[in-house]
């Protein structure tokens, strides 16, 4: 029994480390790669105020988002940040990544740690006239053959929907800042 106990403390532990970011398993063998997306959201606004909505935190951060994003190097195209989102059973998963902008059609992302060893993804912005057509897609990778794939469908599951939400709150924004004008 107390072999159970410490296994499954140990199990539990490790878990908590992954999902925080605090463990990178990056062993590189047995690698399964899945799609991420695609995800399309129609916006009306143009394609240059949802860039701006998109790409604005990460070049001046909102007292507001600190708990959520924190850029720990800024350059002239790109940035390197960490998020930290809420996930299961009061844990918040931290990812760093690099975000590359290419105005004003294009952000890039680029898993550096996370709970997965790769991610990447692209917001292709699609201008269709004064509305913007947002398409986000990617991949998600694991180590380990079937033990990993089945990690990533959890990690792949979560990431989509944190994605999702994030999309609908880039819409909300950029239809708002598109009424004022």
């Amino acid at each position: 029994m107390r072999r159970l106990l410490l296994g499954s403390g140990l199990v539990t532990g490790l878990y908590a480390l992954v999902v925080r970011g605090d463990l990178a398993l990056d062993v590189g063998v047995g690698r399964r790669v899945r799609a991420l997306g695609p995800q399309e959201i129609h916006i009306h606004a143009p394609r240059d105020v949802v860039f701006e909505v998109i790409s604005g935190p990460y070049l001046r951060t909102p007292r507001a988002m600190r708990a959520k994003l924190e850029v720990l190097e800024r350059g002239a195209d790109m940035v390197l940040a960490a998020h930290h989102t809420p996930v299961a059973f009061g844990l918040t998963a931290t990812t760093t990544e690099t975000v590359r902008f290419e105005p004003p059609g294009r952000i890039e992302f680029r898993l550096v740690r996370g709970p997965v060893p790769h991610v990447v993804e692209t917001f292709e912005l699609r201008e269709e006239g004064e509305k913007t057509e947002l398409v986000y897609t990617g991949e998600l990778g694991t180590d380990l053959w079937a033990l990993g794939e089945r990690w990533g469908v959890l990690v792949a599951r979560s990431w989509e929907k944190t994605v999702a939400a994030s999309l609908a709150s880039t819409k909300e924004e950029a239809e708002r800042r598109a009424g004022r004008r």
